[in-house]
């Protein structure tokens, strides 16, 4: 389904102390490229030592504005990336962060689809209703960051399946997927059921309440 992505090449590296509201603090190296097939300004957070292991452990998190820096309750993304921060700087690794908000339908259609699941819609309905794919997100230009940063063969930090068969298919090696934590509320909890039911996702429908 994907051919062979071309080569991407490092533009910049910078290192860049990180400080979440809860006080956990870390620096990072931040990464970016030139070269990537969608033409996006993603970026790569280098975190510990990713040469420690042979099998770097990775993660692909998507932009979400309302909760990485908002705070949202409606996903839990924000949490994700606070924990995937730590784990990843702990075991050597490298975060990619991709511009890819609202699983790739950009902002103002993912508020959109937040109106439709207002009205009942889980979050995969939503996205048809309006025209849209349920995901949009496309992960060659990951494999490209990672080719270029000289990872072939990773640990996989995700409850998504589709990023562990999107990147194999992509000449990148995932050795394992490592699931994250559920950080379900009142206000997610309908949301984490769909990912878990309709689409795979790796999360214990038995944690979430409600």
């Amino acid at each position: 389904m994907y051919a062979t992505p071309a080569d991407a090449t490092v533009r910049t590296r910078v290192r860049i102390p990180l400080r979440f509201a809860d006080g956990y603090a870390v620096t990072a190296e931040a990464v970016t490229f030139h070269g990537l097939a969608d033409g996006a300004e993603h970026v790569a957070l280098v975190l510990g030592d990713p040469t420690a292991s042979e099998s770097p452990l990775v993660r692909l998190h998507s932009e979400c504005l309302t909760g990485d820096v908002f705070g949202s309750a409606r996903c839990d993304c924000g949490p994700q990336l606070r924990e995937a921060v730590q784990r990843i700087d702990a075991a050597g690794g490298i975060l990619l962060y991709l511009r890819q908000e609202g699983r790739g339908i950009g902002l103002y259609n993912k508020l959109d689809a937040y109106a439709l699941q207002d009205t009942g819609l889980d979050t995969y309905e939503a996205n048809t209703t309006l025209g849209l794919p349920e995901d949009a997100r496309d992960y060659t230009a990951a494999a490209q960051m990672l080719t270029a940063l000289g990872i072939r063969k990773l640990d996989l930090l995700s409850n998504n399946p589709d990023k562990a068969r999107q990147l194999d298919e992509l000449g990148i090696s995932v050795r394992t997927t490592v699931p994250t934590g559920v950080f379900a509320t009142d206000s997610n909890v309908r949301y984490l059921q769909a990912k878990a039911q309709h689409t795979g996702h790796t999360i214990e429908l038995a944690c979430l309440a409600g």
